[in-house]
């Protein structure tokens, strides 16, 4: 069995309509994108659905989506980290919701999952806000290493909508093939996944992963049709 997350919060037009095919989400906490009113219905819809809900930190910049590596001092980052995590905890009391992830957002993912430093500073915000949540990341990277050091369980994660390198590192944004959006291309790459248990690179290499929770991009603008399109696939998800 395989948990569906969706990133959601982000002020995405079917936040509400992807709850449904989802076992677990990951919310914005407001540094990247999202407002007070769009992340506490994001809540309310993922309790509603029992879907799990995540924190989904960043770097502080809504101006690049958080999709920018800031060049900011760790301590500085870390101090956002806290303050993001805890506004989100303070929207989850008010919902009577509980935590069970958190996982980083965007240019935070990638650099936590390649720089040991950078992992540290996000593991030591979550232990001070959720010190119990589980942490979603990318297999054999530097933020599943850091959690571990530190007690704390982590789910390796595999991304049903995008291009994977040879070192199992995320295709660059910047390059036109990094985001998958036909359907049928996806349900090859998630059966890879699921099935065989190996991710496929862009040069076609397979590579052997054992991946415990599959994302969707809520802004990928074909979320909802790949969210339905998986799930009538492969419908064992928890």
């Amino acid at each position: 069995m395989v948990d569906l997350n969706c990133d959601l919060g982000e002020g995405g037009l079917d936040d509400i309509k992807l709850m449904p095919y989802l076992t677990s989400c990951n919310i914005s906490c407001g540094a990247h994108a999202g407002s007070e009113a769009v992340i506490t219905t994001a809540i309310q819809a993922a309790k509603m659905n029992q879907v799990k809900i995540g924190a989904h930190p960043s770097y502080p910049d809504r101006e690049n989506f958080g999709r920018k590596v800031l060049n900011i001092p760790l301590a500085e980052l870390q101090i956002s980290l806290v303050q993001q995590m805890t506004y989100f905890k303070d929207l989850l009391d008010k919902q009577d919701a509980s935590i069970h992830h958190v996982k980083p957002h965007g240019a935070l993912y990638n650099q936590a999952a390649l720089d040991p430093e950078t992992a540290n500073c996000v593991i030591n915000a979550v232990q001070q806000v959720f010190p119990f949540a589980i942490i979603y990341t990318l297999e054999n990277g530097e933020l599943k290493k850091a959690a571990h050091r530190h007690g704390l369980d982590s789910w390796s994660e595999g991304f049903a909508d995008r291009n994977y390198t040879d070192e199992l590192k995320l295709v660059s944004r910047n390059l036109p093939h990094a985001v998958l959006t036909e359907k049928e291309k996806i349900l090859a790459h998630v059966a890879s996944m699921i099935k065989d248990h190996k991710i496929v690179t862009e040069n076609g290499k397979a590579i052997p992963a054992k991946i415990q929770t599959l994302c969707i991009h809520g802004d990928n603008p074909n979320a909802l049709e790949i969210a339905k399109f998986i799930r009538k696939n492969f419908p064992k998800f928890e």
